[in-house]
């Protein structure tokens, strides 16, 4: 019987544009275009990213994050008294040393959080009339909303109390799932960096300096994002994405699970964890041995941050290393993140994204035969 969600096999979500969508987004900018025809556009890009996805045979299928500039911001400023602030110079890192300057927005709370319209549900629906597969809907975490600020971005006078603001933003998040899955959504993936960021040393110091205490803090988002999804129907699966950054082929944070792991997955109330695990950066799997019974985790081992292929050998070797920490049968394999996480999307061709959904694909038949 195949599992269900997270599949076997299964990726992120996000993918490389298109030229023909780079160029509408371009000419909308510039006013060369209206908005009906830079949806037109998406639509017709979304179509054929559906096609790529179900040719290669994966279950679960997302459109791309072809509607979105940035994972997170293009949601996050739809929601009623959030608004961007310039961001704070960070180095994100390379292969082969390189390092990239970039400051990443800083959502400020200049209000009360309220959801005022529904902000996932057209493309949802555009999703699963295109598809026979399962849609799965991409949002950012709401925890999203809070570490890169902390108290500093959100207006004292909207919350005096924090704990009024955790409560309205988990709020916002319980109805917008209940719009999506009033439309039919039953795949939903959390994206959240600040997990993975708790286990970076440096990162740790910046929220210090934020007036957070880093050791209380994967407790606190955990509560968070259970709160947010508290009121899912029973048949919807939720899962969370841990991402050190992924700009450009880049990332901002390094360091193993550990300082997290036991919160992570007792704590956090969801059914699976994509993991990233390319490479040194991630840690080993030790980590792995607080999973508990009846969830899952779908192991990155295959980066999209480099075009070279992986060893099929090497990626089976990881999945048994990992196995030995955690049930073969928890266990599943993606991409360690999306293609594009941003529009600017990572130095990797398009070719070299199907070749490594087919790595995946290949792999996870030869380990898990149903996938």
């Amino acid at each position: 019987m195949t599992k269900p969600a997270p599949y076997r096999a299964d990726h992120v979500g996000s993918f490389l544009r298109p030229k023909a969508l780079l160029d509408a987004r371009a000419a909308f900018k510039a006013g060369q275009i209206d908005r009906a025809a830079l949806r037109a556009a998406e639509d017709e890009a979304i179509r054929g990213v559906i096609r790529m996805q179900e040719d290669l045979g994966f279950k679960g299928v997302t459109d791309g994050e072809f509607r979105r500039t940035f994972f997170h911001t293009d949601f996050l400023l739809q929601l009623d008294g959030v608004d961007e602030g310039g961001g704070t110079q960070v180095h994100f890192h390379k292969h082969g040393g390189e390092e990239l300057e970039y400051a990443p927005p800083i959502m400020l709370i200049t209000g009360k959080i309220r959801h005022a319209r529904d902000i996932q549900r057209a493309d949802y629906e555009f999703l699963a009339a295109n598809t026979a597969r399962q849609p799965k809907v991409t949002i950012p975490s709401p925890t999203m909303l809070h570490f890169r600020g902390g108290r500093d971005a959100i207006d004292a006078a909207a919350y005096p109390d924090l704990e009024e603001f955790y409560a309205d933003l988990a709020a916002a998040y319980r109805a917008e799932i209940a719009s999506l899955a009033e439309a039919g959504c039953r795949y939903l993936q959390l994206d959240d960096t600040n997990f993975a960021y708790l286990c970076d040393d440096t990162q740790r110091e910046n929220a210090r300096r934020r007036g957070m205490d880093p050791d209380d803090l994967p407790r606190l988002y955990a509560r968070i994002i259970n709160d947010a999804i508290r009121d899912r129907p029973a048949d919807m699966t939720v899962c969370v994405h841990l991402c050190r950054g992924n700009y450009r082929s880049s990332w901002a944070a390094e360091g193993g699970y550990e300082p997290v792991a036991e919160v992570l997955f007792n704590e956090l109330a969801v059914d699976g964890y994509f993991l990233e695990y390319d490479d040194a950066r991630s840690g080993d799997f030790a980590p792995l041995r607080f999973l508990p019974r009846g969830k899952t985790v779908v192991l990155g081992l295959v980066t999209t941050k480099l075009g070279d292929i992986e060893d099929p050998a090497d990626v089976k070797h990881r999945i048994d290393r990992a196995a030995k920490f955690a049930p073969l049968e928890q266990l599943a394999l993606s991409p360690q993140c999306g293609f594009s996480s941003t529009v600017h999307g990572n130095d990797v061709s398009f070719a070299q994204q199907a070749n490594k959904l087919n790595l995946v694909m290949d792999v996870a038949k030869d380990v898990w035969g149903d996938i």
